[in-house]
């Protein structure tokens, strides 16, 4: 038996990452923010050759500096999320019934002046 080294092999090893490797669930998850993910499929229900229903699904996980950069940025713009889009709905919503309301004097005021034009004949 031989106490002495065997030589090492130079070529590198190509190990794939794993959870054993130790790659922590914080690591996993600053890679995928850093990253992105793309998660998509397709769901279908069929009797026969008649397809009852149909869902895609499409889920994108990122960082909120990632979605910016690929150019996703619907959150600003969501009444549910945002407060500036809710401010902006809800003036919306005002001018929406002043409108309203102009129209509705508009029309009542066309019908006073046709009524005044069938008096003065």
């Amino acid at each position: 038996m031989s106490l002495t080294p065997q030589p090492r092999s130079t070529v590198p090893s190509r190990g794939i990452a794993s959870a054993t490797s130790g790659s922590t669930l914080a690591d996993i998850l600053e890679r995928v923010l850093d990253k992105g993910i793309v998660i998509a499929g397709d769901i279908s229900v069929s009797v026969g050759s008649t397809e009852l229903l149909s869902i895609r699904i499409r889920l994108l996980i990122a960082s909120v500096d990632k979605a910016k950069e690929m150019g996703i940025n619907w959150w600003e713009s969501d009444p549910y999320l945002s407060s500036q889009a809710r401010n902006l709905m809800e003036a919306n919503q005002q001018l929406l019934e002043e409108m309203k309301s102009l129209k509705e004097e508009v029309e009542t005021l066309k019908m006073l002046a046709g009524s005044r034009e069938e008096v003065k004949e």
